[in-house]
């Protein structure tokens, strides 16, 4: 294990929490997508991703979370590998099912609960180390 950078490591938890933060608001930004017929599959695409590109309660989100990309991607010539996907993805979930419950979605059940608690004290067990 290598020595582990502090803003390295702050800039993985913020993917994490762009990442995570944002897929609840995505979700509710296609509601309606699914809406959009045609007989043709290109014409239907091409409404579907037309409806998406104009619906500023899909782009919002979605503009965040390529911007926690951009970040991820930067932050990985400071980071090592098999630090910096554990820590975004875990994170991003944990932070999605902490969203999606304050938005009003179910709330995560124990199994989530209890891996999410995991996920932490891991982290927290990797960073300490």
């Amino acid at each position: 294990m290598g020595l582990i950078n502090f803003g390295s490591v702050l800039n993985l938890f913020m993917v994490g929490f762009f990442w995570g933060v944002t897929n609840p608001f995505l979700k509710r930004g296609t509601a309606g997508v699914s809406n959009i017929h045609d007989d043709n599959r290109f014409l239907k695409m091409i409404k579907e991703i037309l409806f998406l590109a104009t619906n500023w309660k899909y782009m919002t989100p979605f503009l965040i979370n390529q911007c926690g990309s951009i970040l991820y991607f930067i932050s990985l010539k400071d980071s090592d590998l098999t630090l910096a996907v554990p820590i975004c993805n875990s994170l991003a979930f944990v932070w999605t099912a902490v969203v999606g419950w304050w938005l009003g979605e179910e709330i995560p059940n124990r199994a989530s609960q209890v891996g999410m608690m995991m996920i932490a004290f891991g982290i927290c067990c990797y960073l300490m180390a």
